[in-house]
């Protein structure tokens, strides 16, 4: 079960720093040019900060050993991000993109439960 769980808080916490980078990199008008709804810059730069941070502490404290009940906290916060994600995806032209933010939140539901007794 370690092991599974090592696996899926390091692809996701990955997953998680290159798309909280990517909000910071691409321009602005790049990342709404074909979005149905566009949010406010400020709002898409606080998640990706919440995203960058959280792909952070999803592998960092359970590495080191320090404070490693910031694992599943920021495995739980990021479910939220998710629901977010997933009612925003559902809301656009093809609802059935919502999978994929909805198959990461079950992952992040997994390794908050999985790494929850332990810290």
């Amino acid at each position: 079960m370690n092991i599974l769980l090592w696996i899926v808080q390091i692809l996701v916490g990955l997953l998680f720093m290159f798309s909280g980078v990517m909000k910071f990199v691409m321009p602005y008008s790049e990342m709404t040019k074909d979005a149905p709804y566009v949010l406010p810059h400020w709002f898409i730069l606080f998640i990706g900060a919440c995203e960058l941070l959280g792909g952070i502490g999803l592998i960092v404290p359970w590495a080191t050993g320090i404070k490693r009940s910031l694992t599943p906290l920021a495995a739980a916060l990021l479910v939220i991000i998710m629901i977010g994600a997933v009612v925003f995806s559902a809301l656009t032209p093809t609802p059935a993109m919502a999978v994929v933010p909805a198959v990461v939140g079950v992952l992040c539901g997994f390794i908050a439960w999985g790494r929850k007794g332990s810290a």
